[in-house]
């Protein structure tokens, strides 16, 4: 067929055979899938027809158990998606577990609920709603109050996450026991994924690795100078760990003598750490003695070390006379870089023959200071610094958090943890000031006893606080660099102390 115009305007006939050839090769492709289709149908049909080998009694049975459950109607959908709101889990009396499978008993599964039921001292939903209170004022505190921001911050938000209904944040994955009909060998599959906080604490926090990198970091940041320049000092970060065996002997008191409080020697452990005034140290401990309490021993210890410049002033005015706290004391001695490269690695090996429990916690805190010091890794000092702490502490405030558990946090044996806490608190800032007293007797050259309160390891804010008060009292004489020293003896001697504790009560 041609266009009705002008002979220039016609097309070409080579054109126009070309597009025929195009249209019967389309045609042919078309007939050759028709009979292809045609084929398959009648194939189909003629296997419907050969005999098929009866289904397993097994299989047959959950068939018909998942068929007689049919479609959910649109209320049963409505009635799903009201029991997955917020709104529900707050007012639930208890947790909500996954509906009972299909072809499992109903008895099996109630037992199997029941055996996994944790204990509440409020009703389910309500204690996530107080826990939720809990977590927001510990938001306060950090961006309000300036209480320990950086560790406050992640471990309220972590808490509010946690305690959120039906959000499955800290839930442990869904595995099932899965036999192989090829082989006949159980293997464990999962069948619901856990939630993100759950992997980030078993990731760092059970095994105590975040801990350990926070010293690590801790150390880069350190300048133990001061400590080496007057090593006596390292007496009063010795003594202010008299507060931890305080607290610990008190939580066995407790035990003993107050009804509805039950702590055994590990958990006793763990709130006897808090006097210690090191974070880290706290968690790392507690986490291998006594998982349960970490929320409230990680919440107890940042909160006092916030409020050390409330908590230490009246007990340092207390222990000491006027006199001595307007001694003054003169400026320490230059530390010769030599001093400061070799000290970390004596440390370790003194720890190493006598100590091999602390090792971790030491080990950790004096590589960082030997990157700090040698000036040959600058690179992995500021990482550890910088980069690495900021990341570690993001993680482990989280994963503390996520242990804001309202069945964990909001019982009696908290409301001990805190105070036992407090106890041990003020013993070790007392002990401090005490010791520095009594090395007065034996000394020419007085220190001033302020600087005992600085034992706790709450570096560099004890140390502050020292000096702080003795300018108060005499307006030239600045303890800061001489209260120093017993601040990170403090670090050491809670990383010794922790890894003691944990030897004692593994063996025991």
């Amino acid at each position: 067929m041609f266009w009705l115009a002008s002979p220039e305007e016609q097309p070409d006939r080579n054109n126009s055979n070309k597009c025929n050839m195009k249209i019967r090769d389309y045609f042919k492709a078309m007939v050759a899938l028709a009979a292809f289709a045609a084929m398959a149908t009648g194939a189909s049909a003629l296997t419907v027809e050969v005999d098929t080998p009866p289904m397993p009694e097994v299989e047959a049975t959950a068939t018909e158990a998942v068929e007689s459950l049919g479609r959910p109607s649109m209320g049963e959908r409505m009635k799903t998606l009201w029991y997955e709101t917020g709104i529900y889990g707050f007012l639930a009396k208890e947790e909500r577990l996954a509906a009972p499978p299909a072809v499992v008993e109903k008895s099996v599964y109630d037992a199997e609920v029941a055996a996994n039921r944790r204990a509440s001292v409020l009703p389910f939903g309500l204690g996530q709603g107080v826990m939720i209170i809990v977590s927001l004022v510990l938001i306060y505190l950090a961006l309000v109050k300036d209480f320990e921001p950086l560790l406050l911050l992640p471990i309220g938000f972590g808490g509010l996450l946690a305690n959120v209904p039906n959000a499955g944040i800290t839930a442990a994955p869904v595995v099932k026991m899965v036999v192989d009909a090829a082989t006949g060998v159980s293997m464990p599959v999962t069948v619901e994924p856990g939630g993100f906080l759950y992997y980030v604490f078993e990731m760092g926090v059970a095994n105590g690795l975040f801990p350990l990198l926070i010293f690590m970091g801790v150390g880069a940041m350190t300048d133990f100078g001061p400590l080496i320049a007057n090593p006596k000092t390292a007496l009063l970060g010795g003594a202010a760990q008299f507060g931890i065996f305080c607290a610990l002997l008190g939580a066995l008191v407790l035990n003993d003598y107050v009804p509805g409080i039950n702590f055994s020697i590990r958990d006793a452990a763990s709130i006897g750490i808090i006097g210690g005034a090191d974070g880290p140290t706290a968690i790392w401990l507690t986490t291998k003695l006594s998982p349960d309490l970490l929320g409230a021993v990680a919440v107890a210890a940042y909160s006092y070390m916030a409020l050390v410049p409330i908590i230490q002033p009246p007990l340092m005015k207390l222990f000491t006379t006027e006199a001595e706290r307007k001694i003054s004391m003169k400026q320490l001695r230059p530390v010769k870089k030599i001093e400061k490269v070799v000290f970390p690695i004596i440390v370790v090996l003194l720890c190493a023959l006598l100590l091999p429990s602390a090792i971790p916690l030491v080990g950790a805190l004096m590589l960082g200071n030997l990157a700090r010091e040698c000036g040959a890794v600058d690179r992995l000092s500021d990482t550890m610094a910088n980069p690495l702490i900021n990341i570690v502490t993001i993680l482990l405030g989280l994963s503390v958090g996520s242990k804001l558990a309202a069945e964990k946090f909001l019982t009696a044996e908290t409301l001990g943890v805190i105070l036992l806490g407090l106890f041990a608190f003020g013993v070790g800032t007392s002990a401090g000031v005490l010791m520095a007293r009594v090395m007065n007797l034996f000394l020419k050259e007085k220190i001033n006893p302020l600087i005992g309160s600085a034992g706790v390891s709450a570096v560099p804010m004890a140390a502050r606080v020292s000096n702080k008060v003795g300018l108060e009292y005499n307006s030239s004489n600045f303890l800061l660099m001489h209260a120093m020293g017993p601040n990170v003896a403090g670090v050491i001697g809670s990383a010794v102390v922790a890894g003691v504790l944990y030897r004692l009560c593994t063996v025991l």
